[in-house]
């Protein structure tokens, strides 16, 4: 597949993916006839995951030892795993301290609502205690 079709395939824009070739995220394409990048499909599964590392934060740095581990073979499975192990544990940390941000805002937020339906409650019931607002004089204020 052409990288055009690529970037469409993938959302990624062909700069990005060329980068990323450039790099050693991406290996190196097949070239046709004309000197074209020729994608083989099953790198659409590599660029995917790619993206679910990116997502979850995990540095540029630490995807190119991974790619690399994977371009030397089966014998680097358990680096990987461990990698990724690590790489999980953050995620589950990064995800909890978003939990705890998610459970202020919606305390915050309730807070307003009932803020909110205070406020309507108290207009919607007439209030004789408040004093009745004195128009101010028509002429200049003087202090």
């Amino acid at each position: 597949m052409k990288i055009g079709d690529l970037a469409k395939r993938t959302g990624l824009s062909t700069h990005t993916l060329r980068y990323y070739e450039r790099i050693g995220l991406l290996p190196y394409a097949d070239r046709d006839r004309s000197g074209q990048r020729d994608f083989d499909a099953s790198i659409l599964t590599w660029i995917e995951f790619l993206g679910r590392l990116k997502t979850t934060g995990m540095p540029i740095r630490d995807m190119l030892r991974y790619a690399a581990l994977r371009d030397e073979g089966e014998a680097t499975g358990p680096a990987r795993r461990q990698m990724l192990e690590i790489h999980r544990q953050q995620v589950r940390m990064q995800i909890a301290e978003l939990q705890e941000c998610l459970l202020v805002l919606d305390t915050k937020i309730a807070g307003y609502a009932s803020g909110e339906q205070r406020t309507k409650e108290n207009d919607a019931r007439p209030n004789t205690s408040r004093k009745p607002l004195r128009s101010r004089p028509a002429g200049p204020v003087t202090h």
